[in-house]
């Protein structure tokens, strides 16, 4: 079977499943509700369940079943372990979502070598190797799929104090081109998403915006004059998730209202 006719085989009226790293709140619990209305059973991941309970409640409200999942994405026996037990309680897997992130705001000249690590074993490396289990699961059970990333213009354009967290970010973009041409022959699509800034309640974003001069001075770079809602970035992931965006693979869409447009 060609690629092309793999990617279309999945039928909007099929219940499918898909699993959502980082899904406690912001992005990847707007992501996890979004997917479940859409018509998907959703496993959802965090460092331990006891975060989980609403984003779960949620999708069980917006039509799905929800599966809450332990994952620390520096173990790879945890990666192993969560993909496994994710597709087991489903009944298979269609589509991951990598969602989960660590941020860092400092000087370049100030990182430590444990804060780096930090930011790139999870940004990077936790999300490359989730990625090639889902991989080996999809292409294993010859099973058409989906991997999608959440990036980050920090990947596109450069930004004083956020160098490990940018190139972190510019590392995920790239990779995603690497496996949509490796996978393609698999019918396996691997695509990201590059949001600007976004209203979510991370400690770390509610801390910069906290200062209204900081607000206005971030609100004046973005031509839409106003930050992203989570549920925005969910569209998206939803679109390239879905069978309209089967002819779409290797691509990292930026949703910034205009940011990068400089």
């Amino acid at each position: 079977m060609a690629p092309q006719e793999i990617g279309l085989e999945m039928g909007s009226e099929e219940r499918r499943a898909a699993f959502v790293t980082g899904a406690s709140y912001g992005i990847g619990a707007a992501v996890a509700v979004a997917l479940a209305r859409d018509g998907f059973d959703v496993a959802v991941a965090d460092l331990t369940t006891d975060a989980l309970g609403d984003t779960v409640s949620n999708i069980e409200a917006a039509g799905g079943r929800a599966v809450p999942v332990a994952l620390d994405l520096r173990s790879q026996s945890s990666i192993r372990r969560s993909i496994a037990e994710a597709a087991r309680a489903l009944g298979g897997l269609d589509v991951l979502v990598n969602n989960a992130g660590v941020p860092l705001i400092k000087p370049a000249l100030d990182i430590t070598p444990q804060e780096w690590d930090a930011v790139i074993s999870v940004n990077l490396t936790g999300t490359f190797f989730i990625s090639q289990e889902m991989g080996r699961y999809l292409i294993g059970k010859q099973r058409p799929g989906s991997i999608i990333s959440i990036a980050s213009t920090h990947g596109v354009v450069g930004a004083a104090g956020q160098s490990a967290y940018g190139i972190s970010k510019a590392a995920v973009i790239h990779m995603t081109r690497m496996l949509a041409i490796e996978w393609a022959e698999y019918g396996v699509r691997v695509n990201g998403v590059a949001p600007g800034k976004v209203d979510t309640p991370s400690p770390v974003r509610l801390a910069v915006v906290a200062d209204p001069a900081n607000r206005e001075r971030m609100l004046a770079r973005i031509p839409l004059a106003r930050f992203a809602r989570s549920e925005e970035v969910a569209a998206m992931v939803c679109y390239l998730a879905s069978p309209q965006a089967a002819y779409i693979t290797g691509q990292t869409l930026l949703l910034d209202g205009g940011l990068t447009s400089y």
